[in-house]
């Protein structure tokens, strides 16, 4: 039995694959590979993470597949760094402010670009078996004491075990690249031992070890995220000795820790984020780290409006509802405006989660109003705008920084974003249609509050606009409009693989849409030239 270990060890070692791959390292069967003897049976080889990124990007590269998908509004700058990046095997510095999606690309990456890989069934460190050195698994496999050549640290003493007591049996799980990626905030409380693992007392009491023999080693950040994607937040906040801790995995791809005579080689693809006023400002990165982060990728916010809607549509979690194209462009306007005001900090930016969260709220508001107690599907208005301010989270930088200044500030963006839209939407109108409505509201006011509906009683909408007829004449004109828009929206949406059903207009939805357009109409006519109605606070009536 021991020489048919030994030969079989040396011949699956000295040997090509067996198999065909799907992708880098992956055999086409690899769902049937279970045991220890089946990856020896194939001779197995284990690809490095940035061997694993490189092959897999190329493949996609050259089949057409999404590289990093959800990843939007990068495909001119970021993309091609990450790309250029990624095929040069280099660790990576994203530097960029908040909401930019710097955590969202590596998870993407570690989720796409990863293979899967065998490991030792419920291992912490991600070991393959066939990591360890040639005659160290033979002296498992044939339950003799195995006389290390090195003092490095391969696999686990608890995968060890399983393999003398198992042998070729010993069970293999494929672990995919998502539970590769090992995700680290950078607080102040982030100890040393938190990245490089310790010496864990009480395993040393219960196994009746040596304090420091190996047996007593609990890994801590890096070794978990063996051959994976380890990713630092926010890496300025880190203070020099804990940064000097990573410094020897990137420029060695190994580390030491403790009095452990061993060293540890976590064979990961290194991933750190920052924002500019710390990364630039504070000049908290140490130089050596600073200069072994190979390439350094900028990050931005969305340059377009349409941009800025897919981000929004894709990410926020909304209940369901009918999202019309006037809507989500005039909360992406918002967000934009809010990031160019000068009275806004925008070194520390306006993130798109204010966009994400914003479209959450709008719903909510919906729900709230009018949905929920007249069993209707909820359909953001105008009207609800208002309630973003409750999602305003940026700084102000030209005056005092308190709620009522920025809620006054965010405000006047939101009334002049909705003045921009229900311009445009009312577009070019002969002045004799403006006269003759002017003309009829007379000394009529049209009540209205974000709470009525098209139908419901004397107070509706409808009841109301019938009395009106050139301006109901101007509202049904624009019916086909908006359908027309939102048939554009979808079709821009839907070819980035993003979820539509918020957009579908259906049969049902006449009703919101005429409410939102009386909304809007009413609000247009305010801002023509001559101007034609006044908004007050009961509603609407003639300049």
């Amino acid at each position: 039995m021991p020489d048919d270990f030994g030969t079989m060890v040396n011949q699956s070692y000295s040997t090509p694959p067996k198999y065909s791959e799907i992708q880098a390292g992956v055999p086409e069967d690899f769902a049937d590979i279970r045991t220890l003897g089946d990856l020896l049976s194939i001779n197995y080889k284990l690809i490095d993470s940035k061997e694993q990124l490189r092959k897999n990007l190329i493949s996609k590269m050259r089949s057409g597949e999404p590289r990093y998908p959800g990843i939007i509004g990068f495909d001119d700058d970021v993309i091609p760094a990450l790309d250029r990046a990624i095929l040069s095997k280099h660790d990576v510095f994203l530097v960029g402010q908040i909401g930019q999606a710097k955590t969202k690309i590596v998870q993407t990456i570690a989720e796409t670009l990863l293979s899967p890989i065998p490991i030792i069934r419920n291992s912490l460190t991600n070991d393959c078996p066939l990591e360890l050195p040639q005659e160290e698994l033979i002296s498992l496999l044939e339950d003799k004491e195995v006389t290390k050549q090195n003092p490095t640290f391969h696999i686990s003493p608890e995968s060890s075990d399983q393999i003398r007591d198992d042998k070729l049996d010993t069970a293999i799980e494929w672990v995919n690249g998502k539970n590769r990626f090992k995700y680290v905030l950078a607080t102040p409380d982030i100890s040393v031992k938190d990245l490089v693992g310790y010496l864990d007392a009480i395993k040393v009491a219960k196994k009746g070890i040596e304090m420091y023999k190996i047996d007593s080693y609990s890994p801590g950040q890096l070794m978990q995220a063996k051959h994976g994607i380890f990713c630092i937040d926010e890496l300025p906040v880190l203070d020099p000795r804990k940064q000097v801790a990573l410094l020897s995995v990137l420029q060695e791809g190994r580390f030491t820790t403790g009095s452990y005579p061993v060293i540890f080689e976590p064979k990961i693809t290194f991933f750190a984020t920052a924002n500019p006023i710390d990364y630039t400002h504070s000049g908290k990165v140490i130089e050596p780290l600073y200069d072994r982060l190979k390439s350094h990728i900028h990050t931005h916010y969305p340059n377009s409006l349409i941009d800025e809607m897919m981000i929004i549509l894709q990410e926020a979690k909304v209940s369901n509802s009918l999202i019309l194209s006037p809507i989500l462009s005039t909360l992406t306007k918002i967000i934009q405006k809010t990031r160019c005001n000068s009275q806004v900090n925008q070194e520390r930016g306006v993130s798109v989660r204010l966009g994400v969260h914003g479209l959450e709220l709008l719903v909510g508001e919906a729900e709230r109003t009018r949905s929920i107690s007249h069993s209707l599907l909820a359909v953001p208005r105008i009207s609800d705008l208002h309630c973003l301010t409750q999602v305003a989270k940026f700084e102000i930088s030209e005056m005092d920084d308190t709620i009522e200044n920025r809620h006054k500030l965010f405000s006047n963006i939101i009334n002049e974003s909705i003045k921009e839209t229900c311009i445009e939407f009312l577009g070019e109108q002969s002045t004799e249609t403006l006269n003759t409505i002017k003309q009829e509201f007379g000394e009529n006011m049209f009540p209205i509050s974000q709470k009525m509906l098209w139908v419901n009683g004397q107070t509706s909408l409808k009841n109301q606009i019938d009395k009106f007829p050139n301006l109901k004449k101007l509202v049904d004109s624009k019916m086909e409009d908006i359908q027309n828009l939102q048939t554009q929206l979808l079709e821009k949406i839907s070819s980035n693989r993003i979820s539509t059903n918020s957009l579908k207009i259906d049969e049902n939805s006449h009703s919101e849409i005429s409410a939102l357009l009386v909304e809007m109409i009413l609000e247009g006519l305010c801002w023509t030239e001559p101007k034609t109605l006044d908004r007050r606070e009961a509603g609407y009536a003639a300049s």
